[in-house]
């Protein structure tokens, strides 16, 4: 188990991050449109923004801030993933005009958060994905991790971004 914080109260995760330099599982996760996405339906290199919901601040403001720093990144997708459903992910897009990010839910199987083992498994936000930043390459190999220590805290752009642009 991960132990990280919600608000300076231990809370655990199911795991740790999958390692930097092993292959990442593949997922079958929902997007805005309904359809299912794998991990093979995105070529380039991925960053994974995982976060537990849309409708706190800093999930919101990570999901903003990837969309306006994924227009720079060439051969790059970002993927917003939560268990919100795939209705709130697109509302929230379109509201907050996000275009640049794929915004992926896992309410239907909740396998990816078992996979990648950021599902929360006690506290107020068990079930959810705690705050975590995984980075592949093209080959689908994982080059980078964060698994935020502070949930309400935001991800280390500045070094998910060094990662991309080091492939």
């Amino acid at each position: 188990m991960a132990e990280i914080t919600l608000k300076g109260n231990r809370i655990n995760t199911i795991g740790d991050l999958p390692k930097v330099g092993e292959k990442a599982a593949d997922f079958t996760l929902v997007g805005t449109d309904l359809s299912e996405k794998s991990i093979n339906d995105f070529s380039g290199k991925l960053v994974l923004n995982i976060f537990p919901s849309l409708d706190t601040p800093t999930c919101a403001t990570s999901v903003r801030k990837f969309n306006e720093k994924a227009a720079a990144l060439e051969n790059t997708t970002v993927l917003c993933i939560s268990h919100d459903l795939p209705f709130a992910h697109g509302r929230f897009c379109t509201t907050e005009g996000i275009d640049k990010v794929v915004n992926l839910s896992d309410f239907r199987t909740c396998k990816f958060g078992k996979d990648y083992q950021v599902e929360i498994v006690d506290g107020p936000l068990a079930g959810l994905h705690s705050r975590a930043v995984i980075v592949l390459d093209e080959n689908k190999n994982i080059v980078y991790t964060e698994q935020v220590p502070e949930i309400v805290d935001e991800p280390n752009y500045d070094a998910a971004l060094e990662a991309v642009k080091n492939i």
